[in-house]
């Protein structure tokens, strides 16, 4: 996978950086794994806004992907790689011998043609699904569990990987892509290896238009706003805040803890922060 850039004919081709689609061998999705996305331009079911800066965009359906790889001891073939408009990974099209079709998160590594399988017994390496009791210490991982038969929730984006530090008891210590070290149940299943496209993170859209057809919004800033819609609008001309810094509830933006306290915080070895 390599990086595209462009001549500089406009103002939006001269800073853009595209990622080339060569490792996509499939540009049609499978139909029986789409499903309808409804618009919601961040708001809730009583239509009330709960997230900023969201709607418009290009449409898109929704890919579903195998998070729970509960297809225990039945080997697939990687039978394509695919782009999917909702996430920053590639997805991989997955044939398993029993004739059923399943999208799932393509690491890095894995290409057309490979065998992967979930199981207790599978083999360690990219593509294959095990608990954690089940992986190696120093092992690399993504699409992790939070709870065992849930599904991956977490380490699922393009590049990111988790490592598996050890073992004891019932928990299996794993260290997040944040820096937490954090404890989980050996029942707990993981993917081998590391998230593909790799190259993500370098993407520069060059242009206002390219980031509102991700369905992002313009976002402006509170101190042109009046005091009515911000803490920090307001005055005459440009004024300071003449307070810490506020979000548009008059909350704290900086430094204020919302993490909210869980009972599996307990679970928790060092925290992604430096305690205050």
């Amino acid at each position: 996978m390599a990086l595209k850039t462009f001549r500089p004919t406009s103002p939006g081709r001269r800073g853009m950086v595209k990622i080339s689609f060569d490792d996509i061998t499939k540009t049609v999705p499978e139909k029986a794994l789409l499903v309808p996305q409804k618009r919601k331009a961040g708001r809730n079911s009583r239509g009330v806004i709960t997230v900023r800066h969201r709607g418009g965009g290009a449409k898109r359906k929704t890919r579903i992907i195998d998070f729970k790889r509960d297809k225990l001891g039945v080997p697939g073939r990687v039978a394509a790689i695919e782009y999917d408009p909702g996430r920053s990974a590639r997805i991989a099209l997955i044939f398993y011998a029993d004739g059923e079709k399943r999208y799932m998160l393509c690491p890095l590594g894995v290409g057309v043609g490979d065998i992967i399988m979930a199981g207790d017994t599978a083999e360690v390496k990219p593509g294959n699904n095990l608990p954690l009791g089940s992986i190696p210490a120093g092992t690399t991982v993504h699409n992790l569990e939070f709870e065992p038969n849930k599904g991956g929730q977490i380490v699922r984006s393009a590049g990111t990987s988790a490592q598996v530090l050890g073992r004891e008891d019932r928990y299996s210590t794993v260290r997040l892509p944040s820096g937490e070290v954090r404890r989980f149940l050996n029942e707990c299943r993981a993917t081998i290896g590391q998230v593909g496209n790799l190259d993500h993170q370098n993407i520069k859209h060059g242009k206002a238009g390219r980031v509102r057809l991700l369905g992002r919004r313009p976002k402006v800033r509170g101190s042109a706003m009046t005091p009515r819609d911000h803490p920090h609008g307001g005055g005459e001309g440009r004024s300071p805040r003449g307070m810490p810094p506020k979000t548009p509830q008059g909350k704290p933006a900086l430094g204020h803890r919302t993490r909210v306290g869980k009972v599996s915080d307990k679970l928790i070895v060092r925290r992604r922060y430096a305690a205050k």
